[in-house]
C-alpha cells in the first residue's frame, strides 16, 4: 500500500495523549510512498550512558508498524496490537532525530508482519526491527 498524506494526517491527530506523543513521534511519508515515523534522541529517549535507549527504538518501530496497520483495516470494526517486537541494535545514537521505515511483508486476515529499518540523520542504518501484529474485533 502506498501511503499519502491524509493517512499522516490521521496519524498524527490520534497519537494526543499517548506515548507517541510524549516522545514527540512524527509520522511522515517518504518518496516511495512508505510510512515512516521519527523520534529526537534527547532526554526523553536516552538510556543512561547518553545513546538512544534501545527500549525508545523499540517504541517506535511498533508505533509505526501498529500505526500503518491500522490505516489497512476498518477501525469501526477492528483493532491492531503488537504481540511481538524484535530489535537489533546497530549503531549507537547520541543526537538528532532517528527516522523509522515500515515494509508490510505479510498482510494476513488476522496478523500482520512488518520489518522496520531505523536510521540516523546521516541516514546510517542504526536498527533493524521485526513486528507482528494480531487484528482483533473492536470491542463495543
Amino acid at each position: 500500500m502506498l501511503f499519502e498524506e491524509r493517512h499522516i494526517d490521521l496519524a498524527n491527530s490520534i497519537r494526543q495523549k499517548t506515548l507517541v506523543e510524549h516522545l514527540d513521534i512524527q509520522f511522515g511519508v517518504n518518496a516511495d510512498g512508505q510510512l515512516t515515523a521519527s523520534m529526537p534522541v534527547d532526554h526523553r529517549t536516552f538510556q543512561p550512558m547518553g545513546l538512544l535507549h534501545g527500549g525508545a527504538t523499540a517504541a517506535l518501530a511498533e508505533t509505526l508498524g501498529s500505526m500503518g496497520s491500522a490505516m489497512l483495516v476498518d477501525l469501526a470494526t477492528q483493532a491492531v496490537v503488537g504481540i511481538e517486537v524484535s530489535a537489533n541494535h546497530l549503531r549507537g545514537v547520541r543526537e538528532g532525530r532517528v527516522t523509522a521505515t515500515g515494509e508490510l511483508l505479510h498482510q494476513g486476515r488476522k496478523t500482520h508482519v512488518w520489518e522496520i529499518r531505523v536510521r540516523n540523520e546521516a541516514n546510517d542504518l542504526c536498527a533493524v526491527c521485526r513486528l507482528t501484529i494480531m487484528i482483533i474485533d473492536q470491542r463495543k
